[in-house]
């Protein structure tokens, strides 16, 4: 299952990749903060969507 983690500041792409990793890898991968924005990432999501990979 895919996963994408993307910045709400400016949707900048954090993480997308095969495996999935949790919130604070991420953020720490990134330095605390968004790369683009220089925004602070937080644990807390704001908004999580759920997809389907592929339509039948």
């Amino acid at each position: 299952m895919p996963q994408r983690v993307i910045c709400h500041g400016c949707n900048h792409i954090l993480y997308e990749g095969k495996d999935l990793k949790p919130p604070d890898e991420i953020i720490s991968q990134n330095g605390g903060k968004c790369p683009k924005c220089d925004r602070k990432l937080s644990l807390m999501p704001i908004d999580v969507e759920v997809k389907p990979l592929y339509k039948r």
